[in-house]
């Protein structure tokens, strides 16, 4: 069930993703300033970047499970929404009380990443012990 559930927020972040690149590009565009289209382009590329390394660790935890992967998973998925949603919204409302909620995203981010590099160092101690 887990890896099933980082599929699916995998799926539909790569879902908005898109769409919101494609609103940005050809509606947005047209309406936002270059700071505000910066903010966008910054939420969009972290929200790609994160989104993908969510739906490797959904893939990974298929074939074997790791509550370390899956913690990491969840704090890359509340990044994504914390970080690249606090930006999305800053980009369109202006409302300055986001620009707190950005760095609460990029904690996520950096535990996230830092569960996976744990997950993996005990996977290979794990590998060890059994050759």
């Amino acid at each position: 069930m887990r890896s099933r559930a980082m599929l699916v927020f995998a799926a539909l972040s790569g879902l908005i993703y898109v769409a919101l690149g494609a609103v940005g590009a050809h509606v947005l565009s047209a309406s936002l300033g270059g700071t505000e289209m910066a903010w966008l382009r910054t939420g969009l590329e972290y929200q790609s970047f994160h989104t993908l390394a969510v739906l490797a660790l959904g893939v990974a935890t298929l074939r074997s499970p790791s509550l370390w992967f899956y913690w990491s998973g969840v704090l890359l998925a509340l990044g994504i929404v914390l970080f690249s949603g606090s930006l999305y919204c800053l980009a369109l409302t202006h409302l300055r009380l986001w620009v707190y909620v950005t760095p609460l995203g990029g904690l996520c981010f950096l535990a996230g990443w830092i569960l996976i590099l744990i997950g993996a160092l005990r996977l290979h101690k794990k590998a060890s012990r059994h050759e």
